[in-house]
């Protein structure tokens, strides 16, 4: 089924919507290898996500979305990763990203609703937030590149690491220091602006699709209201959804399980009888992966409906829960794709075989927000705090 037979728009339901999902990740699995192994980006992943009216699920109901809630958001996103992790968390960021914008309401509505009308007309979106010398924005350092107000414009200057799915971006959310001021203001470009460039830098090991190159701001002028919010550091408020992160992984190791299981089920040395499914210790490590998947599950997907029943005083006490959910679900997709790997023996260190990339895409969790030791702090502090 390819992208021109499915669309999101026109079904009414969560489980349909995932039932589609299901069919479209199944193309994503017949190119997940080609895009690994040549490094390049996966357009026709995109290109079909985006005819099939997913990328605007998230837009509110107000500009003619379906506004889905942040639990159905998470199991679409995992359905993706199962055919290709890169392609998943690639549009989970844009996906994400309209559903914050809509929750916590920062923008001027008049640009939201530009944004919006944009997005339904196939526009895609990502933050370009991380620089070299900042590390991860959510550690708090102040962004080296700059915004200078010059008349009734912006001019903008810097660099931008991990600009993930730079090839496809229609409009960039650019983290930047004010002159003249403490603030740091986030500015919306447009691609097609003078001096917006793509520094071709991306060589991970992981996730190698995802097209995370360097953004370039080279004079870049933009209209004084293309300033959307003033960021403020202090007392930064939960974001339920970077749950998609851990979605990711959680996807990638479901693929891994039912790649193992697959394999067990076929193969039969002549030294037993029958498959090696039906060996003890071979039945031992399936058992384990259920065991942890089902963990994982339960935690991410319970985070995920307190969210999206709570309201906004309560969402602000969620910060330690959603990052345990995420701590959690990425470190079992890890230990899920080891054991998956232990079942198939040294055949899954094949570059042919999809554990060895589910191996290295996994490793990536742990360098998404949040770090697992900011977690750690975060729930000792909860933990004292009567």
């Amino acid at each position: 089924m390819g992208g021109n037979d499915v669309d999101f728009r026109t079904v009414e339901t969560m489980e349909k919507r995932l039932e589609l999902m299901r069919n479209l990740s199944k193309n994503f699995l017949t190119r997940a290898h080609q895009v690994d192994v040549e490094g390049s980006f996966p357009y026709e992943n995109i290109q079909e996500l985006k005819d099939s009216g997913y990328t605007t699920l998230t837009i509110p109901a107000k500009y003619e979305g379906k506004e889905i809630s942040l639990y159905e958001f998470i199991r679409l996103q995992e359905i993706i990763a199962e055919g290709d992790g890169a392609t998943a968390l690639s549009i989970g960021w844009h996906m994400g990203i309209m559903l914050n914008l809509h929750e916590k309401n920062t923008w001027n509505e008049s640009m939201f609703k530009y944004l919006c009308e944009r997005v339904k007309s196939g526009a895609l979106i990502n933050s370009a937030a991380t620089e070299p010398k900042t590390g991860s924005p959510t550690r708090g350092g102040k962004p080296e590149t700059r915004a200078e107000k010059r008349d009734q414009n912006w001019v903008i200057n810097g660099r931008k690491t991990f600009t993930t799915m730079s090839p496809v971006l229609d409009y960039f959310i650019v983290s930047a220091a004010i002159n003249d001021s403490d603030d740091i203001g986030n500015f919306l470009i447009p691609r097609g602006t003078n001096g917006v460039k793509i520094d071709e830098t991306w060589d991970s090991i992981s996730l190698r699709g995802t097209g995370s190159h360097d953004l370039i701001l080279e004079d870049v002028v933009v209209p004084k209201e293309f300033l959307v919010e003033t960021l403020v550091l202090e007392g930064k408020r939960a974001n339920g959804w970077l749950l998609h992160i851990p979605a990711c992984y959680l996807g990638i190791a479901k693929a891994a399980k039912r790649y193992a299981i697959e394999f067990a089920k076929d193969y039969t040395p002549n030294s037993i009888t029958g498959a090696i499914i039906e060996l003890p210790n071979i039945q031992q490590k399936i058992g384990e992966i259920e065991l942890q998947l089902m963990q994982a599950e339960y935690f991410l997907y319970g985070v995920a409906k307190q969210w999206d029943l709570s309201n906004e005083a309560e969402r602000s006490k969620l910060g330690p829960a959603l990052g345990a959910a995420k701590l959690t679900v990425t470190n079992t997709a890890i230990s899920v794709v080891d054991l998956a790997m232990r079942i198939v023996g040294a055949r899954s260190l094949s570059i042919s075989n999809p554990l060895q990339r589910y191996y290295r895409d996994v490793r990536a969790g742990l360098h998404n927000p949040p770090m697992d030791d900011a977690t750690i702090q975060l729930l000792a502090k909860y933990s004292t705090v009567e």
